[in-house]
């Protein structure tokens, strides 16, 4: 993480405001979150020119989160990506549900990785704990995460587990739905994190630590995990 306050700096809970945006389609949760980090400038323009700014990007209605990360930078909005796996999962491939998928989206994945570093995009090989969520959070801003979207958990919505119409983000099997959420603040006492969820209307989830690291570090999310820098 790039902050060097200590422990004691660091709020015993906290919320970050973010104007929610719920996604429109089943393919644009990754999208939406970046809607919601935007200053309102940003986000006016990309809701204004949405299907322009989307066709440019050419990630034809399948992003991941490299696709994500060049979005960002359009916007001019500094973030690391931390990821365990650079390109894609080698279990990936060879699997009859993913070959299509790879077919359509290995190429452009694969070049996008190769070429963020000489545009500036940062991307870090590395698992990251709660620990450097919570003091990212603290110091720096919002997360945006891939999780499982089955293994996601709401206490104030009393959702043990998202509905089955839950629309998917990301074309996985069955036994994994990915799905992006934006994390915005935590609360110590209970060890629980605050995020929002782009499927849902205008509201802020909350679910455990334990919780959360069992749906972002499930099998499909590579752990990836886009920190925003809006505070520096």
């Amino acid at each position: 993480m790039e902050n060097s306050e200590s422990e004691e700096d660091i709020p015993t809970k906290l919320e970050i405001q973010l104007s929610h945006h719920r996604q429109r389609y089943n393919w644009d949760c990754g999208v939406s979150c970046i809607i919601m980090i935007l200053p309102k400038a940003k986000r006016d323009h990309l809701l204004n020119n949405f299907n322009k700014v989307c066709a440019e990007e050419n990630f034809n209605k399948s992003t991941w989160s490299i696709d994500l990360c060049y979005m960002l930078r359009r916007y001019e909005v500094k973030h690391l990506y931390c990821t365990i796996t650079l390109g894609i999962h080698p279990g990936y491939h060879g699997q009859t549900f993913y070959e299509k998928i790879l077919q359509k989206d290995g190429e452009r994945v694969m070049r996008r990785f190769k070429e963020a570093a000489g545009i500036g995009i940062k991307i870090s090989q590395k698992s990251i704990s709660c620990h450097d969520l919570v003091q990212h959070l603290a110091f720096s801003g919002p997360v945006i995460l891939l999780t499982d979207a089955s293994l996601l958990q709401c206490d104030v919505c009393k959702l043990n587990r998202l509905t089955s119409e839950l629309r998917s983000c990301l074309p996985w099997t069955t036994n994994y739905t990915g799905h992006y959420i934006v994390l915005c603040g935590y609360n110590l006492g209970s060890k629980k994190f605050l995020y929002h969820n782009p499927s849902f209307k205008k509201r802020i989830c909350m679910m455990s630590f334990t919780s959360l690291d069992e749906a972002r570090c499930s099998y499909g999310t590579d752990e990836d995990a886009i920190l925003i820098y809006s505070n520096t």
